[in-house]
């Protein structure tokens, strides 16, 4: 079964760095610059978590294809 992985790796592109552009932008609006902080912990593990598997996932792929 072919999985899509690259809709996996917008995700984990979104996580990593979409989030953390958007709480900058919040933090810009309101002054207060902790919302940064909270969100780049939140966005580093959410996003290397899921690329870590994306990439995990796709490598299985190509050990397959190349059988």
């Amino acid at each position: 079964m072919k999985e899509n992985l690259k809709l996996a790796w917008i995700a984990s592109w979104f996580a990593l760095v979409g989030q953390l552009v958007f709480f900058i932008g919040v933090a810009i609006y309101t002054g207060e610059w902790r919302y940064v902080m909270w969100s780049f912990i939140g966005s580093m593990t959410a996003g290397m978590t899921c690329m870590i598997h994306t990439w995990k996932k796709r490598a299985d792929e190509r050990k397959l294809e190349n059988v």
